[in-house]
């Protein structure tokens, strides 16, 4: 019997977009976190230590150079999918990992809601707020795409993000989606 060990290190790289500074961490199985974008690389650097503290920079592999490529390409409002990125979301509750299954099925400039994932996942319409705790705390938000998701009746609803419902609804700017109503403060993406 063979036995494969795991290399768990986790290292991190800290990249430019049109919308800021950028983070993403991966392991030998996949992507593991990403920091939506913020004004200066140490503040990504800061947020990502935070969640990884043992993790170092490293130069990305092939795949996780692919994604950052995808990343800065989806921040200067390309059509992009990230959907065939293999990520690793550790030791997540299966409930968490069903949520955001379904979520990386919507698709660019598409939406659902809270209520709407909840049932595709045979739960009751009341389950939607443990779908909106899985979405804020999305390891890999953009890649696991949680900006798509919106409270009932097409309204914004929460996002944990920098900038909270205002980056959202830009990011949603960006893929075309127009919102009714205005999220509240604003931030530059």
């Amino acid at each position: 019997m063979k036995l494969v060990m795991r290399d768990s290190a986790h290292r991190y790289s800290i990249f430019d977009t049109a919308a800021g500074f950028c983070g993403i961490a991966w392991n030998d199985i996949g992507i593991t976190r990403f920091v939506l974008p913020s004004a200066g690389a140490d503040v990504t650097q800061k947020s990502l230590k935070r969640r990884l503290p043992a993790a170092e920079a490293g130069e990305p592999p092939p795949a996780v150079a692919a994604a950052i490529a995808a990343v800065k390409r989806y921040f200067e409002g390309e059509r992009t999918d990230f959907a065939e990125l293999q990520l690793d979301l550790g030791e997540q509750n299966a409930f968490f990992a069903q949520v955001y299954a379904a979520a990386r099925r919507v698709g660019w400039g598409e939406t659902t809601t809270y209520g709407t994932l909840a049932r595709q996942l045979s739960q009751a319409a009341q389950a939607a707020r443990d779908v909106g705790q899985a979405m804020a705390n999305n390891p890999i938000p953009l890649i696991i795409p949680c900006h798509r998701v919106l409270a009932a009746g097409g309204k914004v609803g929460g996002f944990s993000a920098p900038g909270g419902s205002a980056t959202k609804a830009r990011m949603l700017e960006l893929e075309g989606v127009r919102l009714s109503a205005p999220a509240q403060g604003s931030l530059e993406l």
